[in-house]
């Protein structure tokens, strides 16, 4: 049991003692043949938290979780933060150096990992300066690590006298352009998203998907809400898209959240006339942008919504979504949810007119106070209590949010501005397109030249030289790309994100001629 000396205090720990004062005891989690209830996953993270005392960490010791998702990333998490410790949560799909220099930088003093990805974690962990203790959640006890289950002992009474503003996970951002960055994130900004985000979207109590990594903040907020509104979630070790038709249909889910590669593979899967999805009304996407042909097919397959939204880790993430009631309009990513404040901004920090594109910053209680151990990189993005994004958007006299691209993605073709997502949502529209995305290369001549890398749809062979004169009838000549590469797949991080780095290294031995 947990004493709280402030009753005012707002923490990641409430959220599970609220879940239960409001809906009392109720399956929580399904997890392949596994049922655990809301009340069994407190007493879980009660008795873990006991055990991380008993290990010697307790207040604003970091522990990193890096497996695959599983009930016991929950436990860990609850766990850890009774513990008064901070939550570094870490794709298991990171390379042993990434992992590396997580754990180095972050000073973790505990890992927690599973036989999926042990050996990865074991390798990432040489050198470290001070040995972490490592627990496995799937595998006996041994010489190098505890089991997750051995660890528990008996809750203790422990003091919370924690405050809201604390850090409650420390978030590293994928490092596509260096080394990752460690977003701070306090138990207001994580608590205050979630329950803006069930405000904002009506969340309703049932049955949801966890299909998105724990491991990210955008899973990390999904379970929060699921404490706020008394859902359940069926927790998907991988992504298996006959796994999730076959729950969509068992737990009769209303909505659930994905990235739109999901949504590309619920589209395309040829089975999918098999399983009964009429009890689908939305799908929230967001991590990446969803093409608007995509939308509209899987609107016309499913007879469901798509609300697309946008946020980022360094805003706890959620900062606009569309939501039932309001109007879809293809192409945005909805409105600011409630307790979120946006500008669009110019290069010298003054507001742009409606309609024209600037970077979009943002303000509230969701937003990160900066990055861990790094001021040079704080100060860059947070100016006068507002986060400088990086995103190139713009607004609508509505106040719809449009994202046109990332700052740094923008090509800039004999002095033009070129945004590559004007060109890619032309290629998604191409009856023989798959998926695109667009990269700037340099180019002696123009300053930078685009690229189009596309994948094409399976059985169409579709040529370069279509797809140009196609974009030429489409796009204004200087948006029209002059070369295409076609691939089998465009490379990802874990949570749907194109990596338009990897994609610039297929195209740095093309020349453009004149």
């Amino acid at each position: 049991m947990i004493l709280n000396k402030g009753a005012d205090a707002v923490k990641l720990k409430d959220l599970l003692e609220k879940n239960i004062s409001e809906f009392s005891e109720y399956p929580f989690i399904f997890f392949k043949d596994k049922t655990f209830t809301n009340v069994e996953t407190k007493q879980y993270a009660d008795r873990f938290a006991s055990g991380l005392h008993e290990l010697g960490i307790g207040k604003g010791d970091r522990v990193m979780v890096c497996m695959p998702n599983c009930p016991e990333v929950l436990f860990s998490y609850q766990g850890i933060t009774r513990a008064g410790a901070v939550i570094v949560p870490v794709m298991y799909t990171l390379h042993p150096k990434e992992l590396h220099y997580i754990a180095r930088n972050s000073g973790a003093k505990a890992l927690i990992t599973s036989s999926a990805v042990r050996s990865n974690v074991e390798k990432s962990l040489e050198g470290m300066p001070e040995r972490l203790q490592l627990i496995v959640v799937d595998q006996p006890s041994d010489d190098r690590a505890k089991n997750f289950y051995d660890v528990l002992v008996p809750c203790k009474d422990q003091e919370d006298d924690g405050i809201a503003e604390e850090t409650a996970v420390i978030l590293y951002t994928s490092g596509t352009t260096g080394d990752p960055k460690g977003v701070l994130l306090t138990h207001k900004n994580l608590y205050s998203n979630a329950e803006n985000s069930a405000k904002h979207n009506e969340t309703e109590r049932g049955t949801t998907l966890g299909v998105l990594p724990l491991a990210h903040v955008y899973g990390l907020t999904i379970s929060n809400i699921c404490f706020l509104s008394g859902s359940s979630i069926v927790i998907f070790s991988s992504f298996d898209i006959k796994e999730l038709y076959m729950a969509i249909e068992k737990y009769k889910v209303k909505t659930f959240s994905a990235v739109p590669a999901m949504i590309h593979a619920l589209v395309s899967y040829p089975q999918s006339d098999q399983y009964n999805t009429s009890s689908l009304e939305s799908v929230a996407s967001g991590s990446a942008p969803l093409p608007v042909a995509m939308l509209h097919a899987f609107e016309q397959k499913f007879g469901a919504k798509v609300y697309e939204g946008y946020g980022l880790s360094e805003a706890a993430p959620v900062v606009t979504a569309h939501r039932k009631g309001i109007e879809i309009k293809p192409g945005s990513v909805g409105i600011p949810i409630p307790g979120v404040e946006l500008k669009i901004v110019d290069e010298n920090g003054e507001d742009v007119p409606v309609g024209e594109v600037g970077e979009l910053i943002v303000r509230g209680d969701n937003v990160t106070p900066g990055y861990y151990q790094n001021r040079e990189e704080t100060n860059r993005v947070l100016k006068d209590s507002w986060l400088f994004t990086g995103d190139m958007a713009r607004t609508d006299d509505e106040g719809y949010v449009y994202i046109v691209d990332r700052k740094k993605d923008l090509i800039i073709r004999g002095g033009f501005n070129v945004y590559p997502r004007d060109v890619e949502e032309i290629l998604n529209a191409h009856e023989q397109v798959f998926e695109a995305a667009v990269v700037g290369i340099p180019d002696e001549r123009m300053g930078e030249e685009m690229v189009a890398c596309v994948v094409r749809k399976p059985g169409t062979e579709v040529a370069e030289n279509e797809l140009i004169h196609y974009c030429q009838d489409h796009l204004a000549k200087n948006k029209t790309p002059r070369k295409i590469v076609f691939l089998e797949a465009l490379p990802r991080n874990g949570v749907g994100k194109i990596l338009k780095t990897q994609l610039r290294k297929h195209t740095t031995e093309i020349v453009i001629k004149p």
